[in-house]
């Protein structure tokens, strides 16, 4: 079995200088160590980790499908939503099923090229579903508290661009640190303490100075954790003034309803992120931490359609009338 203790040598001290550096680099692939404490539950964790990826998948799968298909039910949220649906279906499929390989076989090795590549479609992924829920919230602000100027506002036009902004933005603040990573020298211990590949673990690894990703972790959280996070609490806080201002009691029902879904998505993932990137990765914390990278990389797009979509009454209408009608297409031919 694959451990810290049968990996490369390790970099004691700093080499004095780079081309020292460079000849006592021999990591040519890193070893992703996955759950090492739960190696007697391997089958059970495949064939969970496995039914969820499935689920997740055709659920989501599902309700782009029947967005774009019933013309019915394309109203601002539902576009919004097939965007969220199509973001979660291409982080589960970027991280799960190398995860599947290294629970399976007790560990994984992945190149160099290949690490980085999942990291940086993790980190996009990630990005824009920050920037989707804040998108979403803003829509679910403007459609309780301006409801006579919803639809003349929240047009296609707006929706497109904020939908195609929340996608450059996402690819683009990932770079940065793809193309600080490839100028990193890494020596030494080749093994990921994780279920993939992570900022954290990859920094934890490079024998280069780290500073410059540090600073882009700092600049870029303002405006992908910080800004949203401010736009969202200052959105629901109306929502919440306005919801309280509705006369009947079936209105606020329905208000707190619709955005009590948005809300609880909302948590569960910024939870778990600041979690993850700000207590320190030490000790008993690595374990924990790898449960809770389970919930934002395979729970919360699980949760997505289920909350948004299984909950909503027409999306359930819609979905019986695209089962009744393929049924009477395949009993017509």
């Amino acid at each position: 079995m694959w451990n810290e203790e049968n990996s490369r040598v390790k970099c004691d001290s700093k080499p004095e200088n780079l081309e020292t550096l460079k000849n006592r680099t021999r990591v040519k692939e890193f070893w992703i160590l996955g759950f090492e404490n739960a190696r007697n539950f391997r089958i059970l964790l495949f064939l969970l980790f496995l039914v969820v990826y499935i689920v997740t998948v055709s659920s989501n799968f599902m309700i782009v499908l029947l967005v774009y298909s019933s013309h019915h039910i394309y109203s601002p949220m539902y576009f919004f939503l097939s965007h969220l649906s199509l973001n979660d279906i291409l982080l589960t499929t970027n991280i799960v099923p190398k995860m599947l390989s290294v629970e399976l076989r007790q560990g994984s090795a992945v190149s160099i090229a290949g690490c980085f590549t999942q990291f940086y479609f993790f980190q996009t992924s990630a990005i824009t579903e920050c920037l989707l829920l804040t998108v979403m919230s803003f829509d679910r602000y403007l459609a309780i508290c301006n409801p006579l100027r919803y639809s003349s506002i929240m047009d296609l036009k707006l929706c497109s661009c904020l939908v195609t902004l929340t996608w450059v933005c996402g690819i683009v603040f990932s770079l940065p640190h793809i193309v600080l990573f490839s100028r990193m020298i890494f020596c030494g211990s080749d093994v990921i303490n994780h279920i993939f590949c992570d900022v954290v673990p990859l920094l934890r690894l490079s024998c280069s100075d780290t500073s410059a990703n540090e600073i882009v972790i700092t600049v870029m959280s303002i405006p992908v954790l910080f800004f949203p996070v401010i736009c969202i609490t200052l959105t629901y806080t109306n929502i919440l003034i306005s919801i309280l201002r509705i006369s009947t009691t079936t209105g606020r029902q329905k208000a707190f309803s619709t955005c009590g879904s948005h809300l609880t998505v909302v948590c569960i993932y910024y939870g778990t992120l600041v979690f993850n990137y700000v207590i320190p990765s030490k000790g008993e914390y690595l374990s924990l931490q790898k449960l809770v990278s389970v919930l934002y990389t395979m729970v919360t797009p699980l949760l997505n359609p289920i909350i948004y979509s299984l909950r909503n009454r027409e999306i359930r209408e819609t979905l019986l009338s695209f089962i009744f009608k393929r049924k009477r297409e395949m009993f017509s031919r």
